[in-house]
């Protein structure tokens, strides 16, 4: 072996956890900033304190917090067991179903259910309780998993009411999601890959269907294929995100110098928030939000692969879908404000302004940190066949 690949496997890198922490860290912190930078021009807009955004994420953050503390202190057995699982699903539907009836319509989408003065996504529920949903189907069927992923169409009754339901409200990009990761979680329990193939032909028709026939969702596509072609309606939002990127260039134009946050492009805290990020901090500030985005997804499947070898399969399949979602919402979300993707109302996880959101997301790190803690001693009492 030569002597620098030696020196390198010999170097004493950080754990997956301390990786995890660290990137969560400083990604929630270059969050406040760069919320209290692009919110400000939207808060006086709409006569509101100027740092009202600033501090309402930071009092997310410290719920986010709490939330993920108390599902740390929770017994792993609590998510193993059916009967749990299925109670946090007839909840998601439950609450699903209460949003299509009472939520007021925002920007034509029925998505935020305003309870006690807080405005909950339930579909950021939705993406937590169907990783799992499908971990625990995979694990209890595997036999029928691993014979032809059609073996699993039970699955399917359980994401059929979830998947109608969001696609109802509309929300194309949480459906995204939640498809995708029932894919992955069904790929890498064992199901054939000759299946897939067929899959993704129906899931691609299906979707230029529903495109065919809504308008928004049709407009949003022509508008990624030409984001300057009407600039002053359908376009306006990808080409000012595009100019906002185009402004930044390497290093950016200095922290609070934007100019697309100053009414030009909605959503600059939100959805959009890295746009912003590129204006004012260029190339070099975006890279370095995406790459502790990728630290923080390596350092999850770090640990679904170590619990993996421990043959802890519920475990290891929702750790693995929980970094598929965030994976997948920052893929999104990236690809959205750079134009290589049409734009979709996803944030950027433990980035973007929003509570339901980053509460679900830090329950999600939550449960990953107690995996890392505790799923050596269950290898050792030898209970691993029960996770």
């Amino acid at each position: 072996m030569p002597q620098y690949v030696q020196k390198l496997l010999s170097l004493n890198l950080p754990s997956a956890r301390t990786t995890l922490l660290v990137s969560l860290g400083l990604l929630l912190t270059l969050s406040l900033l760069m919320i209290a930078s692009a919110s400000i021009p939207f808060a006086l807009a709409k006569d509101l304190y100027p740092m009202r955004f600033f501090w309402s994420q930071l009092l997310y953050i410290g719920l986010g917090v709490a939330a993920a503390y108390v599902v740390y202190n929770l017994p792993l057995r609590i998510y193993c067991k059916f009967s749990n699982v299925l109670a946090l699903w007839l909840g998601v539907v439950a609450l699903l179903i209460l949003t299509a009836i009472f939520a007021v319509p925002i920007n034509g989408s029925k998505r935020w259910l305003n309870i006690a003065g807080f405005s909950l996504q339930s579909a950021e529920l939705a993406k937590m309780v169907m990783v799992m949903v499908a971990a625990e189907y995979v694990v209890r069927r595997s036999a029928d998993m691993r014979g032809s992923l059609w073996g699993g169409w039970r699955l399917l009754l359980w994401y059929l009411p979830i998947v109608t339901l969001l696609v109802l409200q509309p929300d194309f990009g949480s459906t995204a999601v939640i498809v995708a990761t029932l894919l992955v979680i069904a790929f890498i329990s064992g199901a054939p890959l000759r299946d897939y193939a067929f899959i993704t032909t129906v899931i691609g028709v299906t979707m230029a269907v529903g495109m065919a026939f809504a308008d928004y969702r049709r407009e949003r596509l022509m508008s990624f294929w030409d984001p300057f072609d009407d600039i002053q309606d359908t376009d306006y939002q990808l080409s000012r995100s595009l100019i906002a990127f185009g402004r930044g260039e390497f290093s950016g134009v200095g922290y609070g110098d934007s100019v697309q946050k100053l009414s030009h492009l909605p959503e600059a805290h939100t959805d959009f928030i890295l746009a912003i990020t590129g204006e004012e901090l260029g190339f070099i500030g975006v890279s370095f939000v995406l790459l502790l985005g990728a630290l923080i997804v390596a350092a999850i499947m770090h640990i679904s692969y170590a619990t993996l070898k421990r043959r802890q399969l519920r475990l290891s399949y929702m750790v693995f879908g929980f970094a598929t979602v965030i994976f997948g919402q920052i893929f999104i979300n990236a690809g959205m404000n750079m134009g290589i993707l049409p734009t979709k109302g996803l944030t950027l996880p433990f980035y973007s302004f929003g509570g339901s959101a980053l509460l679900v997301n830090m329950m999600m790190i939550g449960f990953i940190l107690k995996v890392d803690k505790e799923s050596e001693g269950i290898d050792r009492m030898g209970l691993s066949r029960n996770f």
